[in-house]
């Protein structure tokens, strides 16, 4: 490993973390000459960039969501292949979290850091898998840094709406499914629970859906729940942004039981308050013991904390032996909110 510390070529700025051998930002929170970009979600993906490195997919989801503020030079980089920008080595591999999430290796002079993005571990069928990356420095976010989050098993929690919708044949189950990642992995552990009915999906959720589609994503049959007759719904799974499942929106499904996919259900007082029947612990972030046990496997001496629950997973670091770093990033917020 280099003599260099990190920190005298991986930098924080009010942009964000800045890599100054590579000229370059990881997921900066505002516009700058060049971004490597993890992932398309919006604390991530941010419009105005000259010039951006990632993914295929995330590079497509962007143009896609960002319009006239996407990169006007992009350069896609395939999982697993290096590729030199300016005085380092940059490679991305699967982070599991949505379709083409990445987390970001970076090589100098012998020492390797990896930013993690946001990532889980869980399985998912939208998308690759995530790949560990033995390293020096880890970057990793903290979402869901706390003991209470486990997330346990995303298809029980699925197999719970099949269940609710036999139990309740006349009700409507409206799901919050956040637009881009959790709803097409909603879809996909529905039709992997044998659900091979049409699902119903909020206008908003369609042109997400129609670029997993184009990258191979079978989804199955889905249907508009705007337009639709009230007796096509009753009984059927409907899938909207969480913002329309409390609004009148929802008010106009038969008899309609909410329900909300996210890791957030695991704190059952969030749920109640916001009006949610059925709470679907379902996650496309690290729970406590994946960040936990992927920050050991790393074998990393280092630890930087990104954004999210910071206290706890540092004082878990220390009794470890290892260094670790809150960056308190601004801009970072969990879409899934």
């Amino acid at each position: 490993m280099s003599v260099l510390r990190f920190d005298q070529w991986l930098t924080v700025d009010a942009r964000g973390l800045y890599c100054r051998p590579g000229g370059f930002y990881v997921d900066p929170n505002g516009a700058v000459s060049h971004a490597v970009v993890t992932h398309g979600h919006s604390d991530h993906a941010r419009p105005g960039h000259a010039a951006a490195l990632a993914t295929r997919e995330t590079l497509a989801i962007m143009d896609a969501r960002l319009g006239e503020g996407a990169p006007r030079r992009n350069q896609a980089l395939p999982y697993g292949e290096p590729l030199s920008v300016g005085d380092v080595t940059v490679t991305l591999y699967p982070a599991g979290h949505v379709l083409g999430s990445a987390q970001v290796l970076i090589e100098y002079k012998g020492a390797r850091a990896v930013v993690s993005g946001d990532y889980k571990r869980g399985a998912d069928p939208t998308c690759v898998p995530f790949e560990l990356v033995p390293c020096d420095l880890f970057i990793t976010e903290a979402t869901f840094a706390l003991p209470v989050f486990q997330h346990g098993d995303a298809a029980a929690e699925v197999a719970k709406l099949v269940t609710s919708v036999a139990q309740f044949p006349k009700r409507a189950h409206v799901v919050g499914a956040y637009g881009l990642g959790k709803t097409q992995r909603m879809i996909a552990l529905l039709r992997e629970a044998g659900y091979d009915r049409p699902i119903f999906i909020h206008g908003a959720l369609q042109a997400c859906c129609d670029l997993y589609e184009s990258f191979g994503v079978a989804l199955g049959p889905l249907m508009p729940a705007t337009g639709a007759a009230k007796d096509a719904l009753k009984g059927a799974i409907v899938l909207a942004p969480p913002s329309a499942i409390a609004d009148r929106w929802s008010r106009r499904l038969p008899d309609p039981l909410t329900a909300f996919a996210s890791g957030w259900m695991r704190v059952r007082a969030r749920g109640r308050q916001q009006g949610i029947e059925l709470p679907l612990v379902i996650s496309d972030h690290a729970d406590w013991r994946e960040l936990t046990e992927t920050i050991a496997e790393t074998d990393a001496e280092e630890i930087w904390v990104t954004h999210g629950r910071e206290d706890a997973l540092l004082h878990h670091i220390a009794t470890t032996g290892r260094r670790g770093r809150a960056l308190a990033l601004v801009g970072r917020e969990d879409e899934d909110q």
